[in-house]
């Protein structure tokens, strides 16, 4: 199973961009504000900076939904946070996003429409009908799975620390477990779905689209 590290590196920045750092730096400021200010300076910090982020996208003419989605889910928390006088009310967003996509998964594991199928098909364009071929689906399944164990330890540990109440622990652990841990996510997806396709033996997008017949190449690039 040897796929090159530079094919990687561009199936990575398919899905990862420098706009994640939308996601990042918000919280770690609400964080470090409210242990070293007050639950109120540390609300308005994490939505003054969301605001500064989208403005930079606007003058770097970059696309401005990410920022915005970004904004409103900083602004959300952050009202509830102050609102509930706690901290830790800041994570009830992420936590209900956590929720969503793990019954979306196990969902789409139910009615035999694997999440990662949909979710290379939304980023690739790629004829559905491929997805759903017996020779195909079945790598889209397992992967989903893998996807939805992570979701679910995720989850797990999101609401131990929101009982808890440990506000700093939870923002370090959704970091770690955000970004950082989603690229090693995608990597062992990416490593695992062309293996198990080459495996599966059914046809490449680009055979399947030109209807040709076996013997098939297989799945060389993208999964």
């Amino acid at each position: 199973m040897t796929i090159k590290t530079k094919e990687i590196i561009e199936e990575l920045k398919t899905v990862l961009s420098s706009k994640t750092i939308d996601a990042l730096i918000p919280p770690l400021i609400f964080v470090i504000s409210n242990i070293i200010f007050s639950l109120q300076i540390a609300a308005i910090s994490a939505v003054s900076i969301a605001v500064i982020l989208g403005l930079v996208r606007l003058l770097l003419k970059q696309s401005f939904s990410y920022a915005l989605g970004g904004l409103f889910l900083v602004a959300l928390a952050s009202s509830l946070a102050f609102l509930t006088k706690s901290a830790v009310s800041y994570f009830i967003p992420a936590i209900i996003s956590s929720s969503l996509l793990l019954l979306a998964s196990l969902i789409s594991i139910i009615i035999r429409k694997p999440l990662a199928a949909w979710a290379s098909h939304l980023t690739r364009g790629w004829p559905l009908e491929w997805f759903w071929r017996k020779d195909i689906k079945p790598a889209y399944r397992e992967v989903t799975w893998f996807w939805t164990f992570f979701l679910l330890m995720r989850l797990i540990l999101q609401i131990i620390l929101f009982r808890l109440g440990e506000s700093s622990q939870l923002t370090w652990a959704n970091l770690l477990l955000g970004w950082p841990f989603t690229i090693l996510i995608l990597i062992f997806s990416y490593i695992y779905g062309i293996w198990r396709l080459r495996q599966l033996g059914g046809p490449g997008v680009e055979e399947f689209e030109n209807d040709e017949q076996p013997p098939w190449s297989g799945q060389k690039k993208g999964f």
